[in-house]
Formats: structure tokens, C-alpha cells, sequence
């Protein structure tokens, strides 16, 4: 195996934790009719249509969450535009693993106390929204 290969499943090994929440959380959805595409090594998983999940879109605070490797959203076409997004926070899983469920919390608190944004003042959004702003003007 080459360096790069054992690199890549080592990454994937350190976000398999938090994919499992993520593909537990995404098989719960399947069993309500939720529907399932692969893009690259992610998988992303959009609520069904039907008109009980119309009141959940409009009261959830996001349009998708990241868990590892898997992105659950409201939508196929709300995944499309925000993958650059949700890739950062694979990125993210990826180097953190399982530290990530603490640590995005625990940024969100340090934002919250520094008068910001728990959100936006997110080091882990900030990241993520920079490099979805560089990946939209590259385009």
C-alpha cells in the first residue's frame, strides 16, 4: 500500500465513529422514505418529500449536519449547495474524529462567551464558510 492509501483510511478510520452516528441517524430516514446518493467518499442522505417532514424544514435552524462521513439535509438540492461547505466539516471529522462532537460545541461556548455568534463565531463554520467563499469565487 502506498503512503497515500494508508493515509486516506487512516482519515476514514478516524471519522468511522461519528459516520456510524451519521449512517444510524441516515438509516432511520430510509426507513421514512429518505433517499441516498454517494458523492465521492461521502454519502448524503435527504429527508423524503412527504408533507410530514415540511414542518421539520422549516423549523430546523440548518439546512444539513455533518456526521464523519455522512451529510444528512432537507434536501438533494440543499446538499448540492452546500457541499463545498459540508466537505470542510468532513475535512474536519477526518482530523479530529470523534473529538469534533466536543470540540464544535466547545467553540460555539468560547464564541458565545466572547459576545459572538455561537454559529458564526464558530472557528469550525469560519473555516468551513471561508472555504466555501474561495470555492464560490473559484467557480
Amino acid at each position: 500500500m502506498t503512503t497515500l492509501c494508508l493515509l486516506a483510511l487512516a482519515k476514514i478510520a478516524l471519522a468511522l465513529p461519528c459516520s456510524l452516528v451519521g449512517a444510524t441517524l441516515g438509516a432511520l430516514l430510509c426507513l421514512l422514505g429518505a433517499s441516498v446518493r454517494r458523492e465521492g467518499r461521502v454519502i448524503e442522505i435527504a429527508l423524503p418529500d412527504h408533507a410530514v417532514f415540511a414542518l421539520l424544514r422549516r423549523v430546523t435552524p440548518f439546512s444539513a449536519i455533518t456526521f464523519g462521513h455522512v451529510v444528512l439535509g432537507i434536501s438533494h438540492d440543499a446538499l448540492v449547495g452546500l457541499r463545498s461547505h459540508e466537505l470542510v466539516h468532513v475535512r474536519q471529522y477526518e482530523r479530529l474524529g470523534v473529538l469534533f462532537l466536543l470540540a464544535y460545541p466547545a467553540s460555539s461556548i468560547l464564541a458565545w462567551f466572547r459576545g459572538e455568534c455561537p454559529y458564526l463565531g464558530n472557528r469550525y463554520e469560519i473555516e468551513a464558510y471561508a472555504q466555501d467563499s474561495t470555492s464560490n469565487n473559484a467557480a
